[in-house]
């Protein structure tokens, strides 16, 4: 089966996950209708409520459901769609107070019940983790402390309005209709659970150590790491992991960051990794012989899922990370498919992986383009941002039978998908890796 075929069929999968609870609605012996607004209303706050339990499964890695997508473009899905479930779940109240009988009664305290006081706590929670996931730098909160509150507070969401869709009972009545309630409940837990403590369980049997710490210009440092009592991992050149460098993988000091190694080698991989803040000013502190823990891999940013005759990569600043690895890999393999590199730093002195760069051009068929935007003295080379004109300039003229590949900061990807696109590059040839998991 495909991957095409395979991501179809989840898409599926999913719809139907939706929609269960209108099933629910309406299994056994159902109660009678109470009016079109009310059971509309009652419809949009059971699809959102699904939709939010289901976020469980978009953050649990499950590698059979994001290999047909990528995981950074399921993290992207589940950062979305939050916001669609959100909508539902406001929705809800909005029909109860301003259409139905109900009015303002259900914010009423002195008539308020068990089933509108969780109703209306579930609603609060939304908003605040919505809140905090969108001004967390703004609130100070590091993204340790807030990957720990956040998923905290998704189980305490899906609890609270659990207990009260149950309180309510008007939908939850008969053994039935409760025994999909309780199987649905506990598939929204144990979801939760496989993250936060079933996985990594499994890590603890494939431990690594980190074997040395080199530092590199533009303040980036390369980590290498070595399997530790096991054959190491298997992953496709341009892939990442999950890396937590601490004595026990049920640390929460866990970040994503791609391979720069070669794939042909599994025993021992390459991080390179960009101080940005938080537990990236840190690395340059790790000693060899620390233990790690690696969650991977994932990703669909490879060229092993793209038969092409050559590849274009445009990379800005440590986005050349999962390019880095796929040409090693190219060079281990000893594939001379052409291959271009558009590399754009904001000076000489920030330019990583130079002497490796210059090594692999004489292994590869590779063209290397480095713009500067503060270029040094007697800089003969391009300048400023990488821009349609150097894509002209540098790409040749069959651009459109290549793969493409691009990673950097999100205004430079934008601006190159959109040169890309003009140029008459297809959509299917064009891969993008954005690494904005908040």
């Amino acid at each position: 089966m495909t991957l095409a075929v395979r991501g179809m069929l989840w898409s599926v999968v999913y719809l139907i996950m939706v929609v269960a609870p209108l099933f629910f609605m309406i299994v056994g012996d159902p109660p009678p209708a109470r009016g079109f607004w009310m059971e509309l209303s009652i419809a949009l706050g059971f699809v959102g409520l699904s939709m939010l339990g289901l976020q469980f499964a978009t953050t649990a890695r499950f590698h059979p459901v994001s290999a047909p997508y990528g995981l950074d473009l399921v993290l992207k899905y589940h950062k979305q769609i939050s916001y669609v479930a959100f909508g539902f779940l406001l929705i809800h109240p909005i029909i109860l107070v301003f259409v139905t009988e109900l009015g303002g009664a259900i914010f009423d305290p002195s008539e308020a019940e068990a089933d509108g006081i969780t109703g209306i706590l579930a609603l609060g929670l939304v908003v605040l983790i919505i809140a905090a996931s969108i001004w967390r730098e703004r609130l100070g909160l590091s993204y340790e402390l807030w990957r720990v509150t956040h998923g905290l507070l998704g189980l305490a969401i899906i609890i609270m309005a659990l207990v009260h869709i149950w309180l309510a009972g008007y939908y939850v009545d008969g053994p039935i209709r409760r025994g999909l309630w309780i199987v649905m409940t506990a598939l929204f837990i144990s979801m939760y659970a496989h993250v936060r403590l079933i996985r990594p369980w499994q890590l603890r049997r494939r431990p690594w150590v980190v074997e040395r710490v080199q530092e590199l210009p533009g303040d980036t440092w390369e980590l290498h790491l070595r399997a530790d009592g096991h054959d190491g991992m298997r992953f496709e050149p341009g892939q990442f992991a999950w890396l937590t460098l601490a004595r026990s993988p049920y640390a929460i000091t866990e970040h994503p960051f791609s391979f720069c190694s070669s794939a042909e080698r599994t025993d021992t991989v390459t991080f390179g990794i960009k101080e940005l803040g938080d537990f990236t000013s840190t690395i340059g502190t790790y000693e060899p012989g620390t233990r790690a823990y690696l969650d991977g891999p994932h990703g669909a940013f490879t060229y092993e899922r793209n038969e092409a005759p050559g590849f274009v990569f445009v990379v800005g600043g440590i986005g050349i990370t999962p390019v880095m690895s796929m040409l090693h890999t190219l060079a281990d393999r000893g594939d001379q498919r052409p291959v271009w590199l558009i590399y754009g730093n904001p000076s000489w002195d920030e330019v990583a992986y130079l002497d490796e760069l210059d090594d692999l051009e004489q292994r590869l068929d590779l063209t290397i383009v480095h713009v500067l935007d503060d270029p040094p003295d007697g800089w003969a080379g391009e300048t400023g941002f990488i821009t349609p004109e150097v894509l002209d300039r540098h790409l040749p003229e069959d651009e459109h039978r290549l793969e493409h590949f691009v990673c950097g900061p999100d205004p430079m990807m934008d601006a190159v998908e959109e040169a890309l696109h003009d140029r008459g590059i297809p959509g299917e040839k064009v891969n993008l890796e954005r690494f904005d998991f908040l």
